[in-house]
């Protein structure tokens, strides 16, 4: 069964809290999803705002393969003829070449939000859809509060659908624009109402009770063929309908024909991409997509993994791009190490000292506060440095840092350092925003001339958490850097009652790994 893709991220996603789009952002988005492969990219509200009347004008400029663009708007509103209604105007002068347009199918809405009356109501929907129909467009009936009315008022509920089909839309789409129902609430729905209309069922879900996933799902294996959503599950209050986990569902598990296998590859790249123009972290247990989706911890898991992927994951990681991870931790076995170690290049047998040696380091580290799931970079140093595979780059004699704060000036941050490199003594004085950023100053005054491989090296996140709360500014802290080069991201961690010093080891660890990856 052929499913068409409805994406509302820069309409309904862009309500995120959080969330700004600027129309560079837009155009970007745009191209992602086109890129993805989905059958409408709905752009927003043209009659709300003039951000979206802008990106109606400027996507008419960029090359589309595979989506149609969609402008959104309500119904004409109550006692206003629809050819006076600046919204519908506004609507159509988008010029897109289908829109959606959503009417009120919940009585409690139409007489408490609108204060009209049903009858008129029923009249808004119809004179809407027979506008946009003679202007040539695609029309998409969005039935706002479909399954909440259909609960309150089965006959009235119907009776939009009905109107809105006999006006011509092409795609009637049920909305569970509360979030509230569950999959087999809507499953009883849809069997309901489908014998009952002759244009394609649509399915738009919000996710306020942690169900638009499945309740997409279900409305599919009911026979709906239009699936609307966001990438990332964007969107207001608790978030749309995820399409990242929908469309590997639709293709994957219910067999329904969405995206080709080609496009479905590229699905964890445009969901982390659209992530940093969101400029929202990714959650890395995001299902199908997520940093975690495919990571595994336990040393069970693992050697059961390294036989056959399929006993610990549910789906092929390489299918929705995505790449599967061993972590390790004190939970870990010899397993974790064994296929860390093959995947930096490193021979370490199974029942080896070596082995035995590196499972007591990394459980005395992770007892002192260590943690490698977000620092791999420095467990690869680490194993390296435990095996005698490599020796520090350079050695920290001694560093000073000087805080001068003058009235209501911002602070002035001084790093004073000495580091041996390479038998040589060097000494260096950096200046930054703060202590860390002075540090780093310093030490590449030193270092990148004699490693000018460096200089690529950018900070890109820095994450410091209080490991013991309750020993107040005596407390253990863990520092986590995240740095990145023209090609790659990498992440090191430190450990110290001192944030400096913590800061510094994770710092070390990063330029480290550069060098020993150069």
């Amino acid at each position: 069964m052929q499913v068409k893709l409805f994406d509302t991220t820069l309409r309904d996603g862009a309500q995120t809290e959080g969330i700004s789009f600027s129309l560079e952002d837009k155009l970007k988005i745009a191209k992602l999803l086109d890129e993805l492969g989905v059958h409408y990219i709905e752009g927003g509200w043209p009659g709300s705002n003039p951000k979206d009347v802008e990106f109606f004008k400027a996507i008419k400029d960029v090359k589309l393969k595979n989506a149609k663009i969609v402008a959104f708007s309500s119904t004409r509103r109550p006692q206003v003829k629809v050819e006076d209604d600046k919204n519908i105007a506004t609507l159509l002068a988008a010029e897109t070449p289908a829109v959606a347009i959503f009417g009120k199918c919940w009585d409690f809405h139409v007489t408490d939000a609108l204060k009209t009356t049903l009858e008129e109501n029923l009249a808004m929907i119809k004179d809407t859809i027979s506008l946009a129909k003679s202007a040539g467009r695609e029309v998409i009936f969005d039935a706002e509060h479909f399954f909440d009315g259909y609960k309150a008022n089965k006959a009235y509920a119907l009776k939009c659908l009905k109107t809105a089909e006999t006006a011509g839309a092409d795609v009637l789409c049920l909305c569970d624009t509360n979030g509230g129902s569950l999959s087999y609430e809507v499953q009883k729905i849809i069997k309901e109402v489908k014998p009952k209309v002759k244009k394609p069922l649509g399915i738009h879900a919000h996710n306020d009770s942690e169900c638009a996933v499945s309740v997409t799902g279900m409305a599919v294996n009911c026979g709906v063929t239009h699936v609307q959503g966001t990438i990332n599950g964007y969107g207001e209050r608790c978030g749309n309908a995820n399409l990242c986990s929908i469309i590997p569902i639709l293709k994957l598990k219910i067999g329904s024909h969405c995206l080709s296998d080609k496009q479905l590859k590229k699905l964890t790249e445009i969901s982390r991409h659209v992530a940093e123009i969101a400029n929202l972290p990714q959650s890395a247990h995001q299902p199908f997509v997520g940093r975690s989706a495919f990571s595994h911890k336990g040393g069970i898991h693992v050697s059961a993994v390294t036989k056959h992927p399929g006993t610990y994951e549910h789906v092929k990681p390489e299918l929705v791009g995505n790449e599967r991870r061993v972590t390790v931790s004190e939970l870990s076995g010899v397993s974790n190490l064994l296929v860390k170690a093959k995947e930096y290049k490193v021979d370490l047998k199974k029942d080896s000292p070596e082995a035995r040696q590196l499972i007591k380091v990394l459980k005395d580290m992770e007892h002192q506060g260590y943690s490698f799931e977000e620092g791999e970079a420095s467990f690869e140093l680490l194993l390296k440095r435990t095996l005698g595979i490599i020796k520090p780059s350079f050695e920290l004699e001694e560093f000073k840092i000087v805080t001068d704060k003058q009235g209501t000036a911002a602070p002035v941050v001084t790093a004073h350092i000495k580091l041996r490199v390479k038998g040589q003594m060097y000494d260096s004085t950096g200046s930054g925003d703060g202590p860390v950023n002075a540090i780093d100053n310093a030490l590449r005054k030193v270092l990148e001339n004699i490693y000018p491989g460096i200089k690529t090296v950018k900070l890109t996140d820095y994450k410091v958490r209080v490991l013991d709360s309750e020993a107040g500014t005596a407390a253990k802290v863990r520092v986590i850097v995240e740095s990145a080069d023209e090609t790659k991201s990498w992440g090191t961690v430190g450990v110290s009652t001192n944030v400096i010093e913590a800061s510094w080891l994770a710092l070390v660890d990063s330029i480290e790994y550069k060098l020993i990856s150069a």
